[in-house]
């Protein structure tokens, strides 16, 4: 991590504020939306020096030191939306968090959709939310997914070998442990190790799967564990540092 009175390049030090990704700060750069010392900003390459240049997005001040980025797991509900808010005015995973970690302005990792709940990271380190959802660094993920009536063998065969989904796009294989049907349902751990949109409900419905129930419960070393729904806890310490080094950051 850069000193705080040495130069860094603007897009960074936007991701280090937790505004962006790198790569939403150089869109953000583009579009004329940052300034620095009162000039807009052409270039996301501009040299910065934190704590002296004075930088704005959307005309408000940014500043908070890298030392302060916080990280957290939530146990997100059904019927919540993953976005800071919401045109339609639904709820959105924000309103679940109290209004000091609101202020510090985290942003969702990736997504989970909104009849979807479980493990949803939040964070204003913008070096590791792009780690997270860069395709490189792409850790797997594991869904308890129930179904309705019984998961056809050759079903699970098709998803383990790699399937092609309707649309056309070539899946990696997944990897699936069955458990014991009971009261007309069964459910399913997938192990999934790609980011493709809505991707096990897709594959469910290629394969006339109904799904009832569909619950992240780990993403790479981090498990849901018995965190309450509706409930979020602080990812510090042994486990933030496993995570960032799970992505090839240092701690």
């Amino acid at each position: 991590m850069s000193e705080s009175n040495d130069p860094i390049r603007l897009n960074k030090y936007l991701a280090m504020n937790g505004i962006a990704s790198r790569r939403g700060a150089d869109d953000l750069v583009f579009s004329g939306r940052v300034s620095v010392n009162g000039e807009v900003a052409e270039s996301p390459g501009v040299k910065v020096t934190p704590g002296s240049d004075k930088v704005l997005v959307d005309g408000k001040p940014v500043g908070t030191p890298p030392e302060s980025n916080v990280t957290i797991m939530l146990n997100k509900p059904t019927r919540v939306v993953t976005t800071a808010s919401d045109p339609q005015g639904r709820k959105t995973v924000m309103d679940l968090l109290p209004n000091d970690i609101k202020a510090k302005r985290p942003f969702p990792v990736g997504r989970l959709d909104f009849f979807s709940e479980g493990l949803l990271l939040l964070t204003t380190d913008g070096d590791l939310c792009h780690r997270l959802t860069h395709p490189r660094y792409h850790l797997p993920k594991d869904y308890a997914v129930t179904v309705r009536g019984l998961i056809p063998g050759d079903a699970i065969k098709t998803m383990e070998s790699g399937m092609t989904l309707e649309e056309g796009e070539k899946l990696a294989p997944v990897k699936i442990s069955v458990k014991p049907p009971k009261d007309g349902k069964q459910m399913m751990i997938m192990t999934l190790h790609q980011g493709i949109n809505r991707q096990i409900r897709r594959m469910c419905r290629d394969l006339d799967l109904t799904i009832l129930r569909l619950k992240r419960v780990r993403q790479g070393p981090l498990e849901i564990g018995r965190l309450p729904v509706g409930k979020w806890k602080y990812i510090d310490g042994a486990e933030l540092k496993e995570l960032r080094a799970a992505v090839g950051l240092n701690s």
